[in-house]
């Protein structure tokens, strides 16, 4: 082998084990990046698991809440609130359509019986 020929060997074996070492850290770059997108992907769906737990739990008690009896409890211990008296219960039927009227729309006149 020539001078000129060992030079050209050198180059391209130089060449090539730089190509090689560049494609294997360009592989340990990906399989890095691979792994821990697996991990970011297992820490989301954990948390997605745990957000539709409280999305049930809150669905839960939020239909607890609009059941009568709670609504009642709360109006009663919370509010201070009594049901009403006899005498304060005023039928809708009793109540002139012009007045009810009157009371959607304020600018309707309302006349008062004589």
């Amino acid at each position: 082998m020539s001078k000129r020929g060992s030079h050209v060997f050198i180059a391209l074996w130089t060449l090539a084990v730089t190509a090689s070492v560049c494609a294997f850290v360009l592989h340990l770059a990906m399989r890095g990046r691979t792994v821990a997108l697996g991990y970011e992907l297992g820490r989301t769906r954990a948390e997605q698991a745990r957000l539709r737990e409280v999305k049930r739990v809150l669905q839960v008690e939020s239909a607890s809440y609009k059941t009568p009896e709670r609504v009642e409890i709360v109006a009663r211990t919370l509010l201070g609130m009594e049901p009403p008296a006899p005498d304060r219960i005023v039928p809708l039927a009793a109540i002139p359509e012009k007045v009810r009227l009157a009371e959607k729309d304020p600018s309707t006149p309302v006349e008062t019986p004589p």
